[in-house]
């Protein structure tokens, strides 16, 4: 049987050891300033190379985080332009140290801007970035004229997908907590994701400091936020994907919840 796949956000630049330390057999990272438009690279030893062989050599599985601040939707040239171009820095170097996948958020337009118009943005995007590695679409919790906070929004975001050559390596991240957050239904989210999108890639699993549809963006340690574990233990079943928690306390913190994760997973 394979083990399954259950990551920690840590530092590329010591990344088998704070795996470790959570006792997670996978990695999530970002690769530079998540705020910055400068050019990602990694602060590993050996630079992608000495990364990739860490990794490799540990058995740990990597994902890697698209910078913040990118906005593939945006209808203001000065920032989809530069978010595309980040967006495929950031692929390229996944690719470099064997990412399993690229998580990005899906972006927004400014009020009294077309949605359509910003979802045609991320068919255009797909078409024109070479996808080394998986580029995987994170739902968000808040946002009026997000692209992937409401399951209908996101059911345009990824129609419009669809339509790009290279939609085929484009997958779903779907983040507990911002699914809790937006005011989705915790007992149906996994087939209603999959009813729009057809797969779940992964999974953030985070419990949320904000209640059912508040829109906030705040993670909790699983079981001390507001998203009822069973349901949060339900999701995680259902979806069968790797997971990854992006929860606070760093080590000690992430490790309870990856412990309490193998203890759900275990039956």
């Amino acid at each position: 049987m394979t083990e399954q796949i259950i990551g920690a956000t840590v530092d590329e630049a010591d990344l088998s050891a704070q795996t470790g330390e959570r006792g997670a057999n996978a990695a999530q990272i970002m690769v530079g300033d998540p705020q910055s438009w400068r050019k990602p690279v990694i602060n590993h030893p050996g630079g992608a190379a000495g990364l990739k062989e860490a990794a490799g050599s540990a058995g740990i599985a990597v994902v890697v985080h698209a910078a913040y601040v990118i906005n593939v939707a945006s209808l203001n040239n000065r920032i989809r332009i530069p978010s595309r171009k980040l967006l495929q820095q950031t692929l390229t170097l996944a690719g470099e140290i064997g990412a399993i996948g690229v998580v990005v958020h899906g972006g927004h337009v400014r009020d009294g801007e077309p949605v359509e118009q910003g979802q045609d943005n991320w068919r255009k995007a797909v078409d024109g970035l070479e996808l080394p590695v998986p580029l995987l679409l994170e739902n968000t919790a808040g946002g009026k004229h997000a692209m992937a906070r409401e399951l209908e929004r996101i059911q345009g975001t990824w129609t419009a997908i669809q339509a790009a050559s290279g939609a085929e390596n484009v997958g779903f991240c779907l983040d507990t907590c911002h699914a809790f957050a937006a005011g989705l239904d915790m007992t149906t989210v996994v087939s209603d994701v999959r009813a729009i999108t057809g797969r779940i890639d992964l999974v953030h699993v985070n419990d949320s400091q904000g209640p059912a549809g508040s829109g906030r963006d705040r993670h909790a340690n699983i079981g001390k936020g507001k998203i009822s574990p069973e349901e949060l233990a339900a999701v995680v079943r259902d979806a069968g994907a790797p997971l990854v928690v992006e929860t606070p306390g760093e080590a000690a913190g992430q490790a309870a919840d990856i412990g309490w994760l193998r203890e759900r997973l275990a039956g």
